[in-house]
């Protein structure tokens, strides 16, 4: 298990575990992140609290994910980003396909 979720009212809270997002544990992310926006929920909150460390492979997946999401109006939004992830995540303008917030009252704020 990759991700710890809690849902509220088809809004999901997501929390990524281990310390290192990377190929070992991006095909698993995937499969459990599809299985999250399958239920029919509206929104999928990403906390990278506890990461460390993000490779390609990773950020692949969450791609796939989005992918998986957008025909079924389900938005991801990415929170608790440490300085490093959030840089490289800006680098390869990743900020601008996914909405990024400091924590997940912010999240929660921007829906109106």
């Amino acid at each position: 298990m990759i991700l710890k979720v809690e849902e509220m009212n088809r809004v999901v809270q997501a929390t990524i575990l281990p310390e290192e997002a990377s190929l070992g544990n991006a095909d698993a992310f995937k499969e459990e992140m599809i299985s999250v926006i399958g239920r029919g929920i509206r929104l999928v909150i990403v906390s990278f609290e506890n990461v460390n460390y993000i490779d390609s492979s990773f950020l692949g997946s969450l791609v796939v994910a989005l992918k998986y999401a957008m025909p079924r109006n389900v938005d991801i939004y990415l929170v608790s980003l440490k300085p490093d992830v959030k840089n490289l995540l800006t680098l390869i303008r990743m900020d601008k396909v996914f909405r990024i917030f400091s924590n997940f009252e912010e999240a929660m704020g921007s829906l109106g």
